[in-house]
Order: structure tokens, then C-alpha cells, then sequence
């Protein structure tokens, strides 16, 4: 029994997907039910209210959706994939004040006001001090706004960073070639990239205790996979900690924005939690946490 509780459609300012199709995605992928986690990342300065949300008109439709579609065998959940930012703490804890949903993604997608998506974000930037940043930052959101379900994507900013330092490394092999210069012996390669968590232990394991001590879920979202990533985010060094410090809770998603993105790398979830030591992973609805056995 899977079920993706991550997706984006329409509704999301990045995704042109029709809700059914990406029902009848997750059907044929023989998936028990989903969750729709469409954006709402509010005050997003790179491309101004491209992340706000409709949410009145999102509930109608997805609530029609979750009607008609959920039986025996399938269920519709309906959620939303909050960008956190501290500045807005009042304004999402209004939201959901007003709103009902079954699952509340906090993510962290800007850092200093900006999307380490863009290239431009990663100038004059060192990729082990960012990344650093990145996580005490996801710390002082959640600290600063609690009132989610689970934290998505804890290392989004690795997918980003692996993808820039690929690019410069290489530009920097591409320009040694061309030149007619003599080139100095041992050209020094750029960073690979890579997020380790020995590198950022004692924060990681800061959010990890804050989410154990909560009862917040830690999402295992496997979006990487599409880039040809081995592992998802975050990677099984980093879910074996979660687990090792008592982390119990948490949830799937693939972080899909079209049909044929529905449940990618599902396969191999069992076995990597298992691996790591979960026997369970979970779903919300209405807020409140059900447990499903891998």
C-alpha cells in the first residue's frame, strides 16, 4: 500500500497538470490513494504571486475530486506544500485557521529572499557555507512556525547545488581545452556539490530533534530520481539519523508537477526505509497522522 502525498497540479504556478489525470496516473500505477500539496509560497520576490494559491477555488474543485473519486480502494487527500518564511507566520497560521486541509508540507524554498532553483543565486557562493545557511535557516522557520505536517524536501537545496557545480565543472574543462594558454598542471575542479551530513551534523540533528519532539514527519521525497540522483532527499545517511535519534514518522512523495512523474522511484522505498530502519511510513487526513506498514 503507497501512496504519494506529494504532487502538483494546475493550481500550482509551476505545473500544468489536470487533477484527474494525475488520479488516473496514480491508479495505474497501482497506488492506494495521494495527497494533492499544491504551492503556496507567498511573497516570492524572484516571480512575484506565481505561488499564490487560489485557495478557495483549489478546495472546491480537489474536495469535488476527493468525492467522486474516493471508494474502497483509492482515496483523494487534499493539502498544500507552504513555503516557509518567517515573516509570514501570521498570515499561514490565519490560513489555516480558515481552511480545512488533511496534509500541510512545510518546505523551505528561498534563503535570503531568493530560490537556490536559479543559477544566479549560486554567484560568488561556497556550496558547503550555503548549505549550512540553508539548514539553520529550515531551523529557525520551523522553530518560528510549527503548524505543519511533515518537512518537505530537508536538502531541496542539494538538487540545485550538485546541478551548478556539474555545470562549472563543466565550463572549467570545456575552457582548459580551448585555450591556447599553457595551463597550470593539477587545474583544481570545482566542488562536486554534494551535501554531506557530517558536514552539518549538529543542525541536521537539531531540525531532526525539533521534528521527533513534535511529532512532525520527515518527508522522503523522491523528485531526485528524475535527475538521475541515486538517492532521494534526504539521503539514507541522513534517514538513518533521523532514525537513530527516535524519528519514527514519515511520509512519501515524489514532488510530481506532471502525470508521468506520479510516484517515481516508489520501487524502491520499501527496501531503502527498510534499510533504514522504519517499518512504517505515514499519511494524513485531516491533520491527523495514519500509520501504513511497508
Amino acid at each position: 500500500m503507497l501512496y504519494d502525498t506529494h504532487m502538483h497540479t494546475k493550481w500550482s504556478g509551476d505545473s500544468e497538470a489536470i487533477p484527474t489525470e494525475m488520479i488516473a496516473s496514480a491508479k495505474a500505477k497501482g497506488l492506494s490513494g495521494l495527497t494533492f500539496t499544491d504551492h503556496l509560497d507567498w511573497d516570492f520576490p524572484t516571480l512575484p504571486h506565481k505561488f499564490d494559491l487560489d485557495v478557495p477555488n483549489y478546495l472546491t474543485e480537489m474536495q469535488t475530486l476527493a468525492a467522486e473519486y474516493t471508494d474502497d480502494h483509492f482515496s483523494v487527500h487534499i493539502g498544500l506544500e507552504l513555503g516557509l518564511q518567517t515573516h509570514l507566520t501570521d498570515k499561514h497560521h490565519a490560513l489555516l485557521t480558515e481552511n480545512d486541509f488533511d496534509f500541510v508540507i512545510g518546505s523551505v524554498h528561498q534563503l535570503d529572499r531568493a530560490d537556490p532553483y536559479y543559477d544566479e543565486f549560486w554567484e560568488n557562493r561556497d556550496f558547503r557555507e550555503t548549505y549550512q545557511y540553508y539548514f539553520e535557516c529550515t531551523l529557525e522557520n520551523i522553530e518560528a512556525f510549527p503548524d505543519f505536517d511533515a518537512l518537505g524536501h530537508i536538502d531541496y537545496i542539494s538538487r540545485y547545488g550538485q546541478r551548478v557545480a556539474k555545470s562549472r565543472r563543466s565550463r572549467q574543462t570545456n575552457a582548459a581545452i580551448s585555450s591556447d594558454a599553457p595551463q597550470p598542471s593539477g587545474l583544481a575542479p570545482a566542488s562536486d556539490g554534494i551535501l554531506h551530513y557530517h558536514d552539518h551534523a549538529s543542525v541536521v540533528d537539531a531540525i531532526f530533534e525539533f521534528l521527533i519532539r513534535h511529532d512532525k514527519a520527515l518527508e522522503v521525497n523522491t523528485a531526485p530520481y528524475r535527475y538521475g540522483f541515486s538517492e532521494p532527499n534526504p539521503s539514507r545517511q541522513m534517514l538513518k539519523r533521523y532514525h537513530e535519534l527516535g524519528g519514527r514518522m514519515v511520509t512519501i512523495g515524489a514532488d510530481a508537477h506532471k502525470p508521468a512523474d506520479v510516484a517515481i522511484g516508489f520501487a524502491k522505498l520499501p527496501e531503502l526505509l527498510r534499510d533504514c530502519g522504519f517499518t512504517s511510513y505515514y499519511i494524513f487526513s485531516k491533520r491527523t497522522p495514519q500509520e501504513i506498514p511497508l
